[in-house]
C-alpha cells in the first residue's frame, strides 16, 4: 500500500512539472508504446477471443474515481431466494487481446503496473484496450472473467465460480455519488446492498483479525491563486467497495491453492518490534491505545479525517513492508501463504488493466473452476513472476515516493524561511536532534534537523522552513 496518494487538481507550476519530467528520466520510465505494440493492440481490437457465454442480462455498475475510463471491475449485487447474497463481479479480460509472447505482452512484462505520477500516469496496456476495448465502460459490450460468489446471510462465503463471459455495464458511479446516494436511501437494491454486504465483511474482517487502513488520500488543489495541500479522507462507500475485491481476491486463492498451481500475494507477521515502534508513534501522536486493544482493534476506531490520525495511519503502512508474491505448482505448499493484513490466503486478481500479475491469476482461477490444467504460457511465467512484481513495486513505490517529496517542495518552495506550526511525530534514535514534523498547514510530513536539544517527540514544535526547492532539495524545517 502507498505511503500517500497525491493528485494535482489544475494546471501545476513550471517547476513542478520539470521536477516530475525529470523524475521519469531518473527512474527510466517507460515512454511512449513502441509502434509494434500499437499495431498489435489495433489489430486485437478488431478480432478479440470472444467468449461463447453471454451475460448481458447482469445490469452491472461501476464504481471509480470521477474521469476514470481504465476500468477493471464491474458488479452486481442480489439477494439469494433463500437467504444470503450473490456477488457477480465482472474482470475485464485482458487475455482476450493479448497474445501470449506477442509486442503487448512483452511489453507489458516490462512495464509490470501502471504507474501514478501527480500529473498523469503511465499505462501498462495501450489505451485503446485499456480505456477502450477492453475497458468495462457502460453501455458497452466487452470480454470479461465473471465470478459469480455465493454469500450466507453473515456474509460468509458458500460458493464460487469463475468463467468468460461476455458482460455489459449499464452505470458508471463514482465514490462520491454512491455515498451520497447510500446515505439518502435512495440508491436502488443492487447499489443497496454495497454497504450491507460491505459491512458484514468488515465484521468477519475484524473476526479473522485482518485490517483494512482507510489512509487518507493528499490532493493538491489550486485555490486562490495558489497551490495548496489537504487530506481527503476515505467515504465508507470506498472501504465497502474494497471489500468485494478482497472478497475475491480470497476466494481465487482458495481455487488457486486447492488446484495446487497457483501465485498469492503475501505478508508476514510484522515482528514485535515494528509494532512496539507504532505503540510509541501513538503514544507521541495523542492516540490512546491500551495494552489490551490489538492494533487491528485500534485502527478500526481511527477517523481519517483527524489530523493526528491520520498521520498514525500514514505511520501504519510500515507494517506492510515485505509483502510480495508467492508461486507455487505442482500441489507444493505455498510458503509462506497468508497475507498478514488480510489474515487469510489473498491473491491480486481483480486489476488486470493495471497490474500484470492479475492476467496470470484469472486465468489460473479459471483452469481451477475448469479442472483443467493451467495454460502452457501461465506456468511459464510463474517462475519469473515474482521477480518481475518485486522489481515493478519498487520503480511505483520510488515514483510515489519522490512524487510525494517533489510536490511538497513545489508547494512551499517561495515558503522558506517562513515558521509554522507543527508536531513531532518521531525521532531518530541515534540522534535525538533529527526526527519527522507532520504541519498543521498545509498537510505536509518532513524532515526536522538542525537544533540542539532532542526533539519532544509528540509534543508541539514551532519550526522554521530552511529549504524547498522541487527536484533538487526535499522539504527541510529545523525547529525554531
Amino acid at each position: 500500500m502507498p505511503r500517500r496518494q497525491i493528485r494535482v487538481s489544475g494546471a501545476a507550476e513550471a517547476p513542478l512539472r520539470a521536477a516530475l519530467r525529470a523524475l521519469r528520466t531518473e527512474l527510466d520510465v517507460p515512454g511512449d508504446f513502441p509502434p509494434a505494440v500499437l499495431a498489435e493492440a489495433e489489430a486485437a481490437v478488431r478480432a478479440p477471443r470472444l467468449p461463447g457465454r453471454d451475460a448481458t442480462d447482469l445490469p452491472f455498475l461501476t464504481i471509480d474515481p470521477p474521469g476514470s475510463t481504465d476500468l477493471d471491475q464491474a458488479m452486481h449485487l442480489t439477494r439469494r431466494a433463500r437467504g444470503g447474497y450473490r456477488v457477480h463481479y465482472a474482470i475485464a479480460d485482458v487475455a482476450a487481446f493479448v497474445t501470449p509472447g506477442g509486442a503487448i505482452d512483452t511489453e507489458a512484462h516490462r512495464r509490470v503496473q501502471t504507474l501514478y505520477f501527480p500529473d498523469g500516469r503511465v499505462p501498462l496496456h495501450p489505451a485503446v484496450l485499456s480505456e477502450g476495448a477492453a475497458s468495462l465502460l457502460p453501455d458497452r459490450t466487452v470480454p470479461a472473467l465473471l465470478w459469480r460468489i455465493d454469500l450466507d446471510a453473515d456474509g460468509r462465503r458458500v460458493a464460487t465460480d469463475v468463467h468468460r463471459a461476455l458482460v455489459r455495464s449499464r452505470a458508471r458511479l463514482d465514490y462520491e455519488g454512491v455515498q451520497r446516494r447510500l446515505d439518502a436511501g435512495t440508491a436502488e437494491e443492487p447499489l443497496a446492498l454495497l454497504r450491507e454486504i460491505g459491512t458484514l465483511r468488515e465484521r468477519l474482517e475484524a473476526e479473522r483479525g485482518g485490517i483494512s487502513l482507510n489512509v487518507p488520500e493528499q490532493e493538491v488543489v489550486e485555490r486562490d491563486g495558489g497551490y495548496h495541500l489537504e487530506y481527503r479522507a476515505p467515504r465508507p462507500a470506498d472501504a465497502w467497495n474494497a471489500q468485494i475485491s478482497l472478497l475475491t481476491g480470497m476466494a481465487a486463492a482458495d481455487l488457486m491453492t486447492a488446484a495446487g498451481t497457483g501465485v498469492l500475494r503475501t505478508l508476514p507477521t510484522a515482528p514485535d518490534g515494528a509494532v512496539g515502534r507504532l505503540r510509541r508513534s501513538a503514544e507521541a501522536l495523542g492516540i490512546p491505545w491500551p495494552h489490551h486493544v490489538s492494533y487491528a482493534a485500534l485502527v478500526r476506531t481511527l477517523d481519517p479525517r483527524d489530523t493526528r490520525n491520520a498521520a498514525f495511519l500514514q505511520d501504519c503502512t510500515t507494517l506492510l513492508r515485505g509483502a510480495g508474491y508467492t508461486v507455487f505448482t505442482d500441489g507444493d505448499t505455498p510458503v509462506p501463504a497468508v497475507h498478514a493484513a488480510v489474515a487469510d490466503e489473498y491473491t491480486h486478481c481483480t486489476a488486470p488493466l493495471r497490474r500484470l500479475v492479475d492476467r496470470y491469476a484469472g486465468e489460473l482461477c479459471v483452469a481451477a473452476v475448469a479442472g483443467e490444467e493451467p495454460p502452457d504460457w501461465v506456468r511459464a511465467a510463474l517462475p519469473e513472476l515474482p521477480r518481475r512484481m518485486a522489481e515493478g513495486s519498487r520503480r511505483a513505490g520510488a515514483v510515489e515516493r519522490e512524487s510525494v517529496d517533489i510536490v511538497e517542495a513545489a508547494l512551499l518552495a517561495d515558503r522558506v524561511g517562513e515558521v509554522f506550526d507543527a508536531y513531532v511525530v518521531d525521532v531518530r534514535e541515534k540522534d535525538p536532534t533529527v526526527g519527522t514534523v507532520h504541519l498543521d498547514e498545509p498537510a505536509v510530513v518532513a524532515r526536522v534537523e538542525g537544533g540542539t536539544r532532542p526533539l519532544p517527540l509528540g509534543e508541539r514544535l514551532r519550526v522554521r522552513l530552511t529549504q524547498a526547492d522541487p527536484g533538487r532539495e526535499k522539504a527541510l524545517f529545523a525547529p525554531v
